[in-house]
């Protein structure tokens, strides 16, 4: 059994795999590029199963490996595989769904707390040298007075300019109430956050309690979230779903968060209103270029916005949670058992 293994992995986690066959790793896996389709046709043709990440696993790739008994990716949407040519083949193809649901969950809320509190701005500010004292500068604390530790007070203190607003009691529409949408309400409800859930596919007997909601719509939860968080899959129903509309309903003083994908959201109306001040503020971990141009106003002109590249589920216990998903699943396939990861 010869296994073409290009994605990242948890070295401890992926033991077991060897006994199943001969481990070939290469691309990722050994932290070159992703291959291209020519490299894939020469390394992949006598392959009995092929692992990766976002390698793309094309027809050619597929119709090339006349072994080819399986195919696995551990994303949880497997979008760089041709799915239809493994399906006309009858090779499942595997995927690792939830591997970095709580990893994109805790990266919400630190971007939800980082565009609350202004976290990034003020850290970037001390960067750039402002805000500071010398380094001999002492302050005296006079008689009958104790040692205090503000930094100054005005308009111009950094009191005043990074001053920012809570999450305690404040609502949270959540735009997806999946995998990650359920774990980022469950961190929101402990820092005392109201839930406005908003998702078709859930009933309100299935979210309902002190606290938490459904929304009878988007524009609901739009309208009344003083946070807005999206965690929706791209389909024909979703893509552009927070449109010009949907933004012009936020209140003047809400936050926009994004750590899903980029086209479920019009990125142009959002730069608008985030530069007309007509939002308090966006935080966004995806984009409708990526990497993000260096020329982007998220970059160069506005100070409302918080970004990070598309980090959401970068965590080392991701690696962890996909190399146990496909290493059990290998395991289940070679022994004919059933499938708990098969997208098709």
């Amino acid at each position: 059994m010869k296994i073409f293994f290009t994605a990242e992995y948890d070295p401890a986690e992926l033991e077991p795999l060897y006994a199943f066959g001969e481990v070939l790793m290469d691309g990722w896996a050994k932290g070159l590029p992703n291959l291209t389709e020519e490299e894939l046709l020469a390394k992949t043709a006598d392959a009995d199963m092929i692992i990766t990440t976002f390698d793309e696993i094309t027809r050619a790739v597929i119709e090339n490996a006349k072994n080819l008994k399986l195919i696995a990716c551990t994303r949880a949407t497997p979008v760089n595989i041709d799915t239809a040519a493994a399906r006309e083949r009858g090779i499942p193809v595997l995927f690792t769904p939830g591997r970095n649901s709580d990893a994109t969950a805790e990266l919400t809320i630190g971007l939800m707390l980082s565009i609350a509190r202004k976290i990034p701005m003020a850290y970037a500010a001390l960067k750039a040298g402002q805000y500071t004292a010398a380094s001999a500068h002492e302050k005296k604390t006079k008689e009958g007075l104790r040692k205090d530790v503000f930094w100054g007070v005005g308009e111009d203190s950094p009191y005043a300019v990074f001053k920012g607003c809570e999450l305690k009691n404040k609502t949270l529409s959540i735009i997806g109430y999946g995998s990650i949408g359920r774990r980022v309400g469950r961190i929101a409800r402990a820092f005392g956050m109201e839930l406005l859930v908003c998702d078709p596919y859930v009933g309100e007997i299935d979210v309902e309690e002190i606290g938490v909601r459904k929304a009878l719509s988007l524009k609901q939860a739009m309208t009344e979230g003083d946070f807005v968080t999206c965690h929706l899959k791209v389909t024909p129903e979703t893509e552009g779903c927070i449109s010009r509309e949907m933004i012009a309903c936020m209140k003047p003083t809400a936050y926009l968060i994004n750590a899903s994908r980029s086209a479920i959201l019009d990125e142009g109306a959002l730069v608008e209103a985030l530069r007309e001040k007509r939002i308090a503020g966006a935080a966004l971990d995806v984009y409708e270029k990526e990497p993000i141009p260096a020329d982007h106003p998220y970059l160069t002109e506005l100070d409302n916005v918080v970004v990070t590249p598309h980090i959401a589920g970068a965590s080392i216990e991701v690696l962890t949670n996909h190399t146990r998903m496909i290493v059990g699943e290998v395991r289940r396939f070679l022994q004919g058992e059933q499938l708990l990861y098969r997208y098709c």
